[in-house]
């Protein structure tokens, strides 16, 4: 498998990434690598959409429940533990495929981790409580006066504005301006959605289907392992959904305001995701049947340098 060019498979939230990966993996030799911030996380199974014990069972997956909910799981231990798996499954004669949608796991994948200097828990801290009484606005906003590119390279993630405003203030250099360290393999990008009236309709099915299935005992436990009220707010809440679930638990939110909520941020997620694969991936946004046919011919072996 000397040469082989990783396939990865992203799309947008509730695009249909799992069940396309799931019936390619039962025609070939491959394994899954996911490229999820959450589904990392043990215990975070119904909110995250994870993949079920019985199609795990039927293709294997790495990256899946290899964190605990109450510590901190970050890009370089995800690409530390990801090359590893894709090495592995490439010497036993099979075929690693990333499947995911977390654009900074795959940035780092595909170009290497940036070479700032590591996070400071304190000043970290600290920004985490700026972004709750400041807000996303005005923290990009001061970025803005900085280097208006460094402000829209964050593509309003909160996290990755953070990280950038924590490494300017102390080194006075922003993350883009830092060398990347080399990657481990090299990778072809499939990405695919669907047309954006059925996207928005599978995200509505599926957050309503969460909430029947199970995430209001979700996060209520995950309540109970990490307090949503610690500062600054631990990771595992920013995915979305959780807060709403917990908001119905206390009665102040209603169980279909809590759909609406989360639809409606999951929608803006996943627009935040196209945005990101054309702007940063540069590759086209294909139909779910061309994606399937194309992934179906680098998994076959025939995308090889």
């Amino acid at each position: 498998m000397a040469g082989v060019l990783v396939p990865i498979l992203t799309a947008p939230t509730a695009s249909g990434k799992t069940g396309l990966s799931l019936m390619l993996g039962r025609r070939v030799p491959l394994e899954v690598i996911a490229a999820d911030a959450f589904t990392v996380y043990r215990g975070l199974d119904v909110g995250t959409a994870k993949p079920s014990a019985e199609e795990r069972a039927a293709v294997p997956h790495h990256l899946i429940d290899v964190a605990d909910v109450r510590e901190t799981f970050d890009v370089a231990r995800y690409v530390q533990l990801a090359e590893a798996a894709i090495q592995q499954v490439l010497e036993r004669g099979r075929l690693p495929v990333v499947v995911g949608g977390t654009g900074f796991y795959l940035s780092a994948l595909m170009q290497g981790l940036p070479l700032t200097p590591p996070s400071r828990p304190e000043q970290r801290a600290a920004l985490e409580a700026e972004l709750q009484t400041r807000g996303l606005d005005a923290l990009l906003a001061e970025m803005e006066a900085l280097n208006p590119a460094e402000a829209r390279r964050m593509e309003r993630n909160p996290r990755r504005v953070v990280r950038a405003l924590e490494v300017y203030r102390e080194s006075g250099r922003w993350p883009g301006e830092y060398g990347r360290s080399q990657p481990a393999h090299r990778y072809t990008v499939v990405a695919f959605a669907p047309p954006l009236p059925e996207l928005d309709r599978r995200i509505e099915a599926r957050t309503r289907a969460m909430l029947d299935g199970g995430l209001l005992e979700e996060a209520a436990w995950l309540s109970r392992e990490v307090p949503p009220t610690l500062d600054p707010l631990p990771t595992v809440w920013q995915a979305i959904g959780y807060r709403e679930a917990l908001a119905v638990l206390d009665q102040t939110l209603t169980r279909e305001a809590a759909a609406e909520h989360i639809t409606v941020a999951t929608r803006q997620y996943a627009r935040r995701q196209l945005t990101w694969i054309r702007r940063q991936l540069k590759v086209e946004v294909q139909t779910p049947e061309q994606a399937a046919e194309t992934l179906g011919a680098a998994v076959s072996g025939r995308l090889t340098p």
